[in-house]
């Protein structure tokens, strides 16, 4: 029946009134929003029979004057008292029960909120067969089971509400009920999921058409259906916020303070837990999405990954998009791909182990970006926010220097990459050092006046490779080397190319001594 709002037809029709109307199908409830969701529905239709022939002109005059969107009532509760109340407490008190109001008026919007997906978007896509059950189970989750969650909490702060509008003790309530939360891991576990298979279905003109006419009635407040089924999340966060306000607005010698202490640390808790098992099933999430053109390429790092430290889009040095992934144990590279409408990423070079990469933080300008061609012909084609990453042993794979939107994004990968790899690096430069005095003639050349310089320069250009700064003392260490050893270079210019051969590869190894 819906068919009569995707697209213009030639055949006559009956108006969409006379087939079905989405009003009908809402069953009669006492939320205002919903109300007016039926109205706005009845709109559309009567939008679609003015025309017909038969249409009331008093139908066509309403349906042509847009309904404003609704707005959330924004009193605070200082302004519902009345003068001789209001005088009555001091002004710390007031804040204490301003947050505290805050509160149970934000409980009851969500509340509102999760019934309003419901009846809005859920029950009329399903009975309308604009998706399937089993498609918006996908996407809503248990959305309603949170309702009579959230409904004990605003119930219980009613009850602890004097007459006079005050609330004497919140933090028993909070401590009983914060750790009922733990019931949002797997919403908030699916979340990802769910928002790739909407943003899919979104290319179904009947979804698409749905969403539009809901976003452009006044219940939706502007608000798409993502927002709606993302507000649960948005208010766990705030949880931690609103007790620090309630807590710092108590009195030092109200029994609520040690009580309030202990209910943050239990939403952190809850909250630390919650995120721990999103942050694993947006990793398997990826994973499973993961296509390997050689069997090479499989790592049974990247299916044992529990964590996934960083991930986004990059170009490589010929100005190809790349979408890397940086799991806890492997540096992944890949190519976003498209299967069936749905996306997929195709695994592209070998990936690199942790223990095994190295990262070059490269300046501005000191690559070529766009490939041969533009390298070519384009001398001011300097790149921006560069890196490099590379596998510690050249022979195993090629570098890749990647290119990130901004200097921000720039930062941020070569942070978590640092992150990443520094434990590693520490156990191999400790190893390292503990081998040295085993190496008496590398000890010998690597004196700081050595005449080997030149061939390190030589061996670098020949590579393309340079060490990464680990730490400041590092990178000063390397400058003071490097100063003392040009100087020596200067008087040895004339070595035999046996000895320049032999400085190469010496220095190669002291290389990896400094990194």
């Amino acid at each position: 029946s819906l068919l009569y709002l995707q697209e213009p037809s030639n055949k006559r029709v009956r108006p969409l009134a006379r087939v079905t109307s989405l009003a009908n199908l809402i069953s009669p409830v006492r939320n205002g929003a919903v109300r007016r969701f039926g109205q706005t529905i009845q709109s559309f239709a009567l939008r679609g029979d003015s025309k017909s022939p038969g249409c009331a002109q008093k139908s066509c005059s309403r349906s042509a004057a847009p309904t404003p969107p609704k707005r959330r009532n924004s009193v605070l509760w200082s302004e519902m008292l009345d003068v001789n109340m209001k005088e009555s407490l001091s002004t710390k008190e007031i804040k204490r029960q301003e947050a505290i109001y805050e509160m149970s008026r934000g409980e009851q919007d969500l509340i509102e909120d999760l019934k309003l997906a419901r009846k809005a978007y859920h029950d009329p896509m399903l009975k309308l067969s604009i998706m399937s059950e089993e498609e918006l189970n996908h996407i809503f989750g248990d959305l309603d089971s949170y309702i009579p969650l959230h409904e004990d909490l605003l119930a219980s702060l009613g009850e602890a509400t004097k007459p006079d509008g005050t609330v004497e003790q919140i933090g028993p309530i909070l401590v009983k009920w914060l750790p009922r939360l733990h019931a949002y891991k797997g919403y908030c576990s699916n979340q990802l999921a769910a928002k790739a298979l909407l943003d899919q279905k979104k290319q179904d003109r009947r979804v698409q058409d749905f969403l539009q006419r809901c976003l452009e009635s006044p219940f939706s407040r502007k608000l798409d259906l993502w927002s709606f089924l993302d507000i649960p999340r948005s208010r766990l966060v705030k949880y931690p916020l609103l007790l620090k306000e309630i807590l710092r607005h108590t009195p030092k010698d109200h029994p609520d303070i040690q009580i309030l202490e202990e209910a943050i640390s239990i939403i952190q808790g809850v909250l630390s837990d919650i995120n721990l098992k999103k942050g694993e099933s947006e990793c398997q999430y990826y994973i499973d999405k993961l296509e390997y053109l050689d069997e090479k390429q499989k790592d049974p790092r990247i299916e044992g990954s529990k964590a996934l430290l960083c991930h986004g889009e990059l170009k490589n040095k010929n100005g190809h998009k790349l979408y890397v992934f940086l799991f806890q144990d492997i540096l992944v590279l890949t190519r976003p791909v498209t299967r069936n409408e749905r996306q997929a990423y195709q695994v592209y070079r070998q990936p690199i182990p942790v223990q095994e990469l190295l990262l070059e933080d490269l300046q501005d300008g000191d690559v070529k970006m766009g490939g041969s061609f533009r390298g070519a012909f384009g001398n001011s084609d300097k790149a921006k926010n560069i890196f490099r990453v590379r596998f510690q042993d050249p022979s195993l794979g090629q570098s890749h220097t990647l290119q990130a939107n901004d200097v921000f994004h720039k930062q941020q990968w070569v942070n978590c990459i640092r992150t990443a790899i520094a434990p590693f690096q520490r156990t191999a430069a400790a190893a390292e050092l503990k081998e040295l005095p085993e190496l008496s003639e590398e000890a010998e050349e690597n004196n700081p006046s050595a005449p080997n310089v030149q061939a390190q320069k030589r061996q670098s250009a020949v590579s393309g490779v340079t060490e990464m700064e680990l730490d400041e003392s590092t990178s000063e260490c390397c400058s003071i080397l490097d100063s003392e050893e040009a100087k020596g270079a200067k008087t040895h210019r004339t070595s035999s190319g046996h000895r320049k051969t032999r400085e190469k590869q010496l220095s190669g190894k002291r290389k990896e001594t400094l990194v």
